[in-house]
């Protein structure tokens, strides 16, 4: 579903929209909106014994499913700088952006007007120190390659498309697909 679905009247100066679902237009100021995905980054924090850590979701969509620590990015926010955000915010830990694992593209929940996402995933180096589940998380695990959640116990579908290419060890070229 567009992001501008249901648009009828313009944010800026209450003129009506002429909207196309994914373009708006203002009949009155000429202001012009589009429906974009939202832009999200994820990390996948592996540990000095190959694991990798994830969070349980604390709030909806899929409350109490196993999640990697991330989330929206900020307007104008670079994707590494967010990256870096979110997993302090989540986690605690301070860490910097390593390999590129992919990109994928997904819905936020699962209602019938879920907005689209844009998902990057990275690994990430971390310093010291130990997880604590913060903000939106409600517990945060180590799991190794073989130890990882079923399907149905992952909160959004490029959660288990990371893992399957962070655990078969595939690059960007291998998650990207046309």
């Amino acid at each position: 579903m567009a992001i501008l679905h249901g648009w009828r009247t313009c944010p800026r100066c209450a003129g009506s929209l002429v909207n196309h679902g994914a373009r708006a237009v203002c009949t009155a100021c000429g202001s012009v909106y589009y429906a974009n995905s939202a832009p999200c980054v994820s990390a996948l924090v592996e540990d000095e014994a190959g694991r990798v850590l994830l969070s349980r979701r604390a709030v909806e969509p899929f409350l109490g499913l196993w999640d990697a620590p991330g989330g929206f990015l900020e307007e104008g926010e670079h994707p590494a700088d967010g990256l870096r955000r979110e997993l302090l915010e989540e986690t605690g830990l301070a860490g910097e952006p390593d390999s590129f694992i992919g990109m994928w593209m997904d819905v936020y929940g699962d209602a019938p007007d879920a907005a689209a996402t844009l998902n990057l995933y990275w690994t990430m180096r971390v310093g010291a120190g130990e997880p604590e589940a913060a903000d939106d998380v409600a517990e945060l695990r180590w799991f190794g390659p073989d130890e990882l959640p079923a399907s149905d116990e992952l909160a959004f579908t490029t959660v288990k498309d990371a893992l399957a290419a962070w655990r078969l060890g595939t690059g960007p070229a291998g998650a990207c697909p046309p």
